[in-house]
């Protein structure tokens, strides 16, 4: 690294601010939204081919340059991972390899020696999560029986009984709900060819004491799968009547459901079983949508699908990047981007409403069109990003804001803390049933979630309310006892402690306060020796991997938010975290990063989001070069 002066550090990361904000503002969409790829690992392309081979229309213009992508991933020892750099890892090695088999790539050819070695070595198709085999049972390699029972029946129960639908997080409940019906019709449309190969002959994992959650949860399933033989043939119908009416009623605009690949998939195959064809119009829109969510290189010869689309998320960060680099609030870019956030307002209730219902309709969602799912975090953003600009008419957008306030407030849970989705989605048990081994199934408040909220609620003036302080409160109970915070939807520590410190600077603590002090001295810790900072996604499971990996634009980015918050500008950790990002930063004013910093579910999906790696560098070095006061007003 070059080690240049304090007035040189100033001067070169005014430079590579201006380049990397004439580079975001280059990609506004002319309606006034930013959006960047959201990539993912290949079991979302796996299952676009597996859906379409299930329901009879995978045609070769989708299947040849999936399986190219796919093939692209594989990595040397013949696995793939669930994300860059990471180790394989076997369900989603076993999904790619089927979604091969489909393509026609022969089990004997080196590609699938290598990775069929690989997988039964770790275990074979008896190993995989529960999901990855009950793709391969809609296809005959895997018996129903051996999978865990869903009863579809779940959808009946009243939203106060233990372990009903809305006991699970939204992303959880959109999906279980399709799966179970079709768990119940146990489908078998059998593949073109047989799976053997990566069976490994191991009998089933052995059970845990009836003694523990887990043991008597399996127990349960037990005399679920009893029943499933012989279920009481008109509660079931109601059941499959009442799922179909659930699916239906929350189909988006778009075709998706929730706006994410999971739901969208099973909610399709359910529909298919209950009698809905590919030309039925809820169908149609579905495979419409999926479409639009398919990025072709036709120059490269590949197709990927992305598993989720965020352009509020982007639009909204991008817009309070902007602005933190000294882009004039009434700047055209930021002008159309506030009008067509306005214009996403959600203005009717969803599943939110079922432990809030007197509460008001506001906020945003994630995505192009997700009326039933808006999100706190998203809410905060764009509250945040819409008072950073100056409109010519700013009535509309006042009032949305103040319904977006509102509702935020309304979502707070009873310990003080923000999930993502819902209020008090806390009910640990959903995690310990036997179908629920893979990702996170509930919503509980989260570190980053509740600082986002925190610094909005600064923004608004209402950092004294009762509100905030229990949500200080929150955040001070949850630090961990290195000085860190955990990172729920971002990798990881660097992500909590780039939300909390600017969050807790806005709402009036001191940047001398003993929490801020701890957490800066936990980056200082952690700084790479090239001046940048990086966390592997790894970190989630593996304790020695906290705070440690490559360096990156986005976590650098975090840190340096972080350590100018904390009054820390003019320290040397700061300046060689900028000093690293002008150095790093390529002629055309962006950044490469090809790790994946974001989570879906830590532990099991992670997330490359591609703007990540500007839009973040944008607001460290704006805040680094103009300063920051803590005022987001």
């Amino acid at each position: 690294m070059t080690v240049r002066t304090r007035p040189a550090v100033d001067r070169v990361a005014a430079d590579a601010m201006s380049k990397a904000t004439e580079r975001l503002l280059g990609l506004q969409a002319p309606a006034g939204w930013w959006k960047g790829e959201l990539e993912t690992n290949v079991t979302i392309d796996a299952e676009d081919l597996l859906l379409r081979a299930f329901l009879g229309v995978l045609t070769d213009d989708v299947l040849v340059p999936t399986a190219n992508w796919i093939r692209s991933k594989q990595r040397e020892d013949g696995t793939w991972a669930n994300f860059w750099g990471g180790p394989g890892e076997l369900s989603t090695t076993v999904e790619a390899y089927a979604a091969l088999r489909l393509a026609g790539d022969p089990a004997g050819a080196e590609h699938m020696r290598r990775a069929r070695a690989w997988i039964l070595d770790h275990g074979g198709m008896e190993r995989t999560r529960v999901f990855t085999r009950l793709w391969m049972a809609l296809f005959g390699w895997w018996p129903w029986d051996r999978l865990p029972a869903v009863p579809p029946e779940f959808v009946l129960l009243p939203d106060w009984f233990p372990l009903n639908v809305y006991d699970f997080a939204c992303w959880a409940r959109q999906t279980m709900v399709p799966v179970a019906m079709v768990s119940a019709l146990r489908p078998v449309r059998p593949g073109p060819f047989d799976l053997a190969e990566i069976r490994s002959g191991l009998p089933p994992a052995p059970r845990r004491p009836w003694t523990t959650p887990e043991g008597a949860l399996e127990r349960v399933d037990d005399v679920l799968r009893l029943y499933a033989r012989r279920p009481s043939g008109r509660l079931r119908d109601l059941a499959m009547r009442t799922g179909v009416d659930w699916i239906l009623r929350r189909q988006e605009a778009d075709g998706s459901w929730g706006g994410i690949q999971p739901p969208w998939v099973y909610s399709m195959i359910a529909l298919n079983l209950m009698g809905f064809g590919n030309d039925h119009p809820a169908m149609r829109r579905a495979f419409e949508g999926l479409d639009r969510f398919a990025i072709l290189d036709p120059e490269a010869g590949v197709r990927r699908l992305e598993a989720c689309q965020s352009p509020v998320w982007d639009t909204s960060l991008s817009m309070i990047a902007l602005a933190d680099a000294g882009v004039a609030a009434d700047d055209p870019a930021l002008v159309r981007a506030a009008e067509w956030l306005t214009e996403k307002e959600i203005r009717r209730r969803g599943d939110w409403a079922v432990r809030r219902p007197r509460l008001e309709p506001g906020g945003w969602s994630f995505e192009f069109a997700n009326e039933h799912y808006p999100d706190i975090d998203d809410a905060a953003e764009v509250v945040l990003a819409l008072r950073r600009v100056r409109l010519p008419d700013p009535d509309r957008t006042a009032a949305a804001v103040e319904r977006g306030v509102a509702w935020t407030l309304g979502m707070q849970s009873g310990d003080g803390g923000w999930g993502a989705f819902d209020v008090d989605n806390t009910h640990d048990l959903c995690r310990r049933i036997p179908f629920c081994d893979f990702g996170e199934v509930i919503d509980p408040p989260s570190a980053d979630v509740t600082a986002h909220v925190v610094e909005m609620l600064a923004g608004e003036g209402l950092s004294r309310g009762e509100a905030a302080r229990r949500a200080l409160g929150w955040l001070a109970r949850h630090q961990e006892d290195d000085g860190s915070w955990f990172g729920r939807w971002g990798a990881n520590r660097l992500y909590g402690i780039g939300a909390v410190v600017p969050a807790a600077i806005a709402a009036g603590v001191p940047a001398g306060d003993l929490r801020v002090r701890g957490a800066v001295r936990w980056l200082e810790h952690h700084q790479n020796a090239d001046g940048g900072w990086g966390e592997d996604l790894r970190s989630y499971r593996e304790h020695d991997w906290i705070g440690r990996g490559s360096s990156t634009a986005s976590q650098t980015a975090w840190a340096v938010l972080a350590l100018v918050a904390a009054g820390e500008r003019a320290s040397d950790a700061a300046a060689r975290g900028v000093e690293w990002l002008v150095e790093s930063q390529l002629s055309t004013g962006t950044w490469d990063e090809p790790q994946f910093t974001g989570t879906g579910f830590p532990g099991d999906f992670y997330i490359n989001y591609h703007l990540y790696r500007l839009v973040f560098p944008v607001q460290a070095l704006g805040r680094f070069v103009n300063g920051w006061s803590g005022a987001t007003a």
